[in-house]
């Protein structure tokens, strides 16, 4: 048993420096390595844990590969599995966010950014358009979406956020339902221990209320307000990546001013350049946050810490928790319904922010140009988005 553990770290490792093309090229290569190739699962398993990654919040990839190493060694490979998975992408993505403070100003490093930039919109455009072709199927998913579009646009508060998620689950669960599952309903709970709900539950909250109760003006404020930040993101984010940078956007760039359009923006390329998780890319954004307030590139890296600790716990401890009585719960109707209207408030917060990071465009037709030659070529060829970063910077260092 020893040596399959051993086995499994070996392989996690591998594809973690090969996982390229973002969670639906990620549960491709698991099916081939992970049940075809090792047998670690069977399909069907692996399916199941897709499904409950998917109806969840938190990062999906991350999820998936989480509960099949829980499912091969408990709980002790499955943190080890994490931190493989997750720390090379964020340590590269912590230091392009030092780098950046050094090397911003520098003339060559601007030339790049102004091809590569735009091209980062045209990733989260293409990406807008693919979540609503999916999820946008009736009158009642695509009214949630113009919804929360124009709610988002006019509120500008990060709160706006869980309250418009909360409502389009509830409405689409309540459309969607049949009136047999309050009972089907009444009878799981009774096979679900109440007291391990609310103990995770209650981890998850807790931690939700600490930016709350902490003093602004104290010199530790900033960076526990920005666990408290990611760390509410990540029980918001339903969908994996493509629905976190949106939010993202709008909170820390738009709301705050944690860090400008240009910032956000170069990290964002970068990430879709790198293997591993989309998640990392909070890794940059919290090393960039504290490097604009003055802390240094210690305050840095321990800003890229509490980024990627705090976004990804809510996820880890979801997974963790859940999974042992998921067979329960999975059969409960209201749950799975529940997602379709919550996929289509995502839609509607991608869109804003798709136009948000559009307007500073202004008239540069070479930005317009760069995203709609990124959002053609995602659409129509098969070419993925890293080569089509690393194509960006090379045209950059040319022209």
């Amino acid at each position: 048993m020893k040596g399959k553990k051993l086995l499994f770290i070996r392989d996690v490792a591998l594809y973690t420096l090969t996982a390229f093309g973002g969670p639906q090229a990620h549960i491709a290569v698991l099916l081939r390595e992970f049940v075809e190739k090792r047998r670690y699962v069977t399909e069907e398993e692996l399916m199941e844990l897709n499904a409950l990654s998917q109806i969840m919040p938190g990062p999906s990839s991350t999820q998936t590969l989480v509960g099949i190493a829980w499912k091969v060694g408990g709980l002790r490979l499955a943190i080890i599995t994490f931190l493989i998975w997750i720390l090379p992408s964020a340590a590269i993505m912590c230091l392009a966010a030092i780098s950046y403070k050094i090397f911003g100003d520098r003339a060559q490093f601007a030339s790049i950014l102004r091809i590569v930039q735009p091209m980062a919109v045209g990733i989260v455009g293409y990406a807008t358009y693919t979540f609503a072709r999916k999820f946008l199927r009736t009158k009642v998913t695509a009214m949630l979406a113009v919804g929360s579009l124009v709610s988002t646009l006019i509120l500008q508060n990060p709160y706006a956020f869980p309250i418009l998620i909360l409502l389009g689950g509830i409405i689409s669960s309540a459309l969607e339902t049949q009136k047999e599952e309050n009972e089907l309903r009444v009878r799981l709970y009774s096979n679900v221990n109440p007291n391990k709900v609310a103990y995770f539950i209650g981890i998850l909250l807790f931690f939700a209320a600490l930016g709350a109760i902490v003093n602004r003006t104290s010199p530790f404020s900033l960076p526990i307000r920005l666990f408290e930040n990611f760390y509410r993101n990540g029980i918001l984010i339903f969908g994996g990546g493509q629905v976190l940078v949106p939010l993202m956007y709008t909170e820390f760039v738009e709301l705050k001013h944690y860090l400008s359009n240009s910032e956000f923006l170069t990290g964002y390329a970068l990430q879709q350049a790198l293997p591993g998780p989309t998640f990392a890319f909070t890794s940059f954004v919290g090393g960039i946050s504290m490097g604009n307030k003055g802390y240094g590139i210690i305050g840095q890296v321990i800003g890229s810490l509490v980024a990627v600790i705090g976004i990804n716990l809510p996820g880890l401890i979801l997974i963790l928790f859940i999974v042992p009585f998921w067979n329960d719960l999975k059969k409960i109707t209201r749950i799975k319904n529940s997602l379709s209207g919550i996929n289509a408030v995502a839609v509607g917060f991608m869109a804003t922010a798709f136009i948000l990071l559009v307007m500073p465009f202004k008239l540069n037709v070479l930005a317009y140009g760069s995203m709609v030659v990124t959002f053609l070529l995602l659409r129509y060829t098969r070419i993925k988005a890293p080569v089509i970063i690393l194509i960006g910077i090379a045209a950059g260092i040319l022209l």
